[in-house]
């Protein structure tokens, strides 16, 4: 044997080691095995069945005759935009609404990192999505008052009232 020979099989034993120590998967999750290509294959992954037979969709594209001239789109843009009186209210009003979402995702960011917060926030909204429903929506007479509300809530805002 000659040292080329020893230094690289000795090379080649030490990455084997230390490729035998790394774990089998990283940080990301494992990937499920691969399946056989047999038609009627079946398997139950985690308790739940699963069949080749029933998971093949039929899956086609349908073609629309609506185009969108790309053209006519800027141009009402830019009707509409020379239409506007206080252009720099619209600006105002715009950079505000982007700095107000900034802001508000920087404060969800913050409370989504507090432990136990996040739970009692879903548990809140699922409460409170629940009186909703049964407030407005379940009952007929609920529903319409839930439609004047919303209607006289346009009018408010739209300054016809």
């Amino acid at each position: 044997m000659t040292a080329f020979t020893v230094a690289a099989s000795s090379c080649m034993a030490a990455t084997a080691v230390i490729i035998s120590r790394l774990p089998t998967c990283s940080s990301l999750p494992c990937l499920p095995p691969k399946f056989s290509k047999s038609p009627a294959f079946s398997t139950s992954f985690k308790g739940i069945s699963v069949s080749r037979n029933s998971s093949r969709f039929q899956i086609k594209a349908s073609s629309t005759e609506e185009t969108i001239d790309s053209g006519e789109v800027f141009t009402d843009i830019k009707e509409k935009w020379d239409a506007v009186e206080n252009k720099s209210t619209v600006l105002l009003y715009g950079g505000g609404a982007l700095v107000g979402l900034w802001i508000s995702s920087i404060l969800i960011g913050a409370v989504n990192s507090v432990p136990l917060l996040p739970k009692i926030m879903e548990l809140v909204g699922l409460g409170y999505s629940g009186w909703f429903v049964y407030r407005y929506l379940l009952f007929k007479s609920s529903r319409k008052e839930l439609a004047t509300d919303i209607e006289s809530l346009k009018k408010k805002i739209a300054g016809t009232e």
